[in-house]
């Protein structure tokens, strides 16, 4: 058959022994559609469940446990659930003791606070009594006077006045000269002047108060007062406030 003869579409082979060089090559299909059927995926349904099987999974290991917890002293043996006891008891016997133990220290340390306290309102008690008697140096604000007497017209009763309008106001410490007042505290007129407890007082006359300064100097120069009285017999009067003086006569008791 010639070439005009042969229907039309009709390839034509040539050379080649078998004709295996005339055959048309066919295309070859791409693997990437099958690469994409092979590759997991993993949807949101997959992963919730997934995340559901393993919270499920550690709840039975937790249940198993606790199964097996509640079942060890009802699978244990007489002699064990004996040694199980005996062990607590001992447990219970120490934490008593140790209770006991703690309780002891709490009181010990209750009477301690109490016998501290009860030794520092002794020692208060006894600074208290010890100013009032006027064996202890004393320390604090106060006033002092001065009284001078050019006239020796000052006489026992003015200043024992001086001494009881001092305690009035609330004076805690008063030294008159070098003499430390007391409650049995006198003065007398001498033949050289004024003596307080049997000692001689020089003039001027200088006087501490321990006590609140502005009550004490108000208490001396009210009208009639005792400042009025010295100036009166012609002696100076001179009443300074104190922050803080010291009182450092004592009696001898």
């Amino acid at each position: 058959m010639s070439d005009a003869a042969k229907p039309p579409g009709t390839t034509r082979t040539t050379g080649g022994e078998d004709g295996a060089a005339g055959t048309p090559e066919r295309p070859r299909r791409p693997l990437a559609p099958l690469t994409d059927m092979l590759r997991p995926r993993l949807t949101r349904g997959q992963l919730a469940g997934a995340l559901l099987s393993l919270v499920l999974g550690f709840a039975v290991v937790a249940q198993v446990q606790a199964n097996n917890h509640d079942t060890k002293f009802a699978t244990a043996r007489q002699d064990e659930l004996v040694g199980i006891l005996s062990d607590l008891t001992q447990r219970s016997e120490r934490l008593r003791g140790d209770l006991r133990d703690l309780e002891n220290t709490k009181a010990g340390l209750e009477r301690d606070a109490r016998g501290q306290t009860a030794l520092e309102e002794a020692r208060r008690r006894a600074d208290d009594y010890g100013l009032l008697a006027g064996t202890v140096p004393a320390q604090g604000p106060g006033v002092e006077i001065t009284v001078t007497d050019p006239r020796r017209a000052v006489r026992a009763a003015n200043l024992l006045d001086a001494l009881e309008e001092l305690r009035d106001a609330g004076a805690e410490v008063v030294q008159v000269g070098d003499v430390r007042t007391g409650v049995d505290t006198y003065f007398v007129d001498g033949p050289e002047g004024v003596l307080a407890d049997g000692r001689f007082l020089p003039p001027p006359y200088r006087i501490l108060a321990i006590g609140d300064p502005h009550t004490m100097a108000t208490a001396l120069g009210i009208p009639g007062g005792v400042v009025r009285t010295l100036r009166g017999l012609g002696a100076e009067v001179t009443v300074t406030p104190r922050a803080r003086m010291t009182v450092s006569a004592v009696r001898s008791g």
